[in-house]
């Protein structure tokens, strides 16, 4: 994947489910069986979040999708924004059943992204003058939010209403990544309240206590993992996704792993993400 994004696994179905943003793909792994599918979308697809048995909702660069997981048709759910320069980037399902999405430039550029809420159809503006939004997860309670602006590099901390999953307090900066190796990508939260935290750029994933401990670095196979999710019929695995957006082909060529979807290979005690709620 030229640049790996978005996975999730639905236990409904046993797949796990991760996007190429650029290459307009939506990867689907049979985890038992072992066979995976390739869906060609018509966007820039990054977030998958699970309804129920046979629908999902996907966030893109052309705002909210309904997808039937079955047939793959797409209908329009909402807009996002009305930035057509923008794109959708990182995102999750809070415990509440809305979403929480970031939209970015198609360049990074400064502050033109954001981060927003989606309770059904209605669409909250949380965060303004974001650049590169990612790491957005939750505690299992839903009474905090993770996210971050790789642009800045720090890892933010905000209180959250558990019934809603809309801020109750100014974020604070919870780690702060600024002037060490690496920046802060995707993010996922354990039953134990741990943080997994994609380093990009640092060739790992670490693990954070709830208080913003640093507990431990897990070395990736290359250099920008973008994204973990819990996986298998346990949730006791972490996948996660990678890419090769910006390497030049010296790079890429001592970086061969660069893109690929890899398993972790630690137990994690892993929950399911919570299904979205139209």
């Amino acid at each position: 994947m030229e640049l790996g994004e978005g996975p999730t696994y639905d236990p409904l179905s046993g797949s796990l489910f991760w996007f190429d943003i650029l290459g307009k793909t939506l990867c689907e792994l049979d985890v038992k069986a072992g066979g995976l599918k390739k869906h060609a979308l018509p966007f820039l697809g990054s977030v998958l979040a699970v309804i129920d048995e046979t629908r999902q909702l996907i966030a893109s660069d052309q705002g909210l999708f309904l997808r039937d997981s079955v047939s793959g048709t797409l209908s329009s759910y909402a807009a996002i924004e009305d930035k057509p320069q923008n794109r959708s980037n990182d995102g999750r399902v809070h415990p509440s059943g809305a979403l929480w999405i970031g939209t970015m430039s198609r360049t990074a550029e400064t502050g033109a992204g954001a981060i927003y809420h989606v309770a059904g159809t209605v669409v909250t503006k949380l965060f303004n003058a974001v650049s590169i939004p990612n790491g957005i997860c939750f505690s299992p309670d839903g009474s905090v939010g993770y996210f971050n602006d790789s642009k800045v590099n720090h890892m933010m901390r905000v209180a959250l209403d558990p019934a809603t999953g809309l801020p109750v307090a100014e974020p604070t900066v919870f780690i702060d990544q600024s002037q060490r190796d690496g920046v802060i990508d995707g993010s996922v939260v354990d039953l134990e309240g741990t943080i997994w935290n994609s380093n990009w750029d640092g060739g790992g994933v670490d693990r954070y206590s709830p208080d913003g401990r640093h507990i431990a670095r897990y070395a990736a196979p290359m250099r920008r993992p973008t994204c973990p999710a819990f996986f298998g019929e346990g949730l006791d695995r972490l996948a996660v996704t990678s890419c090769f957006e910006g390497l030049s082909d010296e790079e890429r060529a001592a970086d061969p792993l660069a893109g690929a979807t890899f398993d972790l290979g630690v137990s994690v005690k892993g929950k399911a993400e919570p299904r979205f709620k139209l």
